[in-house]
């Protein structure tokens, strides 16, 4: 597996200027009514991808509506691995419930 490197923030405005080329598997936070959800994904660009998920437009549809804030990113060297990781994560609910706790409500 590729060495993978982790950086959590609040929007995209600063991934492009820290990483410009691989596939990047991301975590996504928002808050709804009483419990904050999660979603993982998979890209090979993060910030057209977040507008797409924030803007109801060529998202997924579990995010459409819903402001979404960049809790967790890392950067993979082929779609390969970045696919293959992105499948653990969305398994792995004890590390997303983990970061969902520290959405802002």
């Amino acid at each position: 597996m590729a060495k993978t490197s982790t950086n959590r923030v609040r929007g995209a405005a600063s991934i492009k200027k820290r990483w410009k080329t691989g596939c990047f598997v991301y975590l996504l936070g928002t808050a709804d009514r009483d419990r904050a959800l999660t979603y993982v994904g998979w890209t090979l660009d993060l910030d057209r991808r977040l507008a797409q998920h924030n803007g109801g437009k060529g998202g997924a549809r579990s995010t459409r509506g819903r402001t979404w804030t960049l809790l967790h990113v890392e950067r993979f060297a082929t779609r390969n691995e970045a696919m293959s990781r992105e499948w653990y994560l969305k398994r792995d609910r004890p590390f997303r419930k983990l970061l969902a706790q520290k959405i802002v409500r």
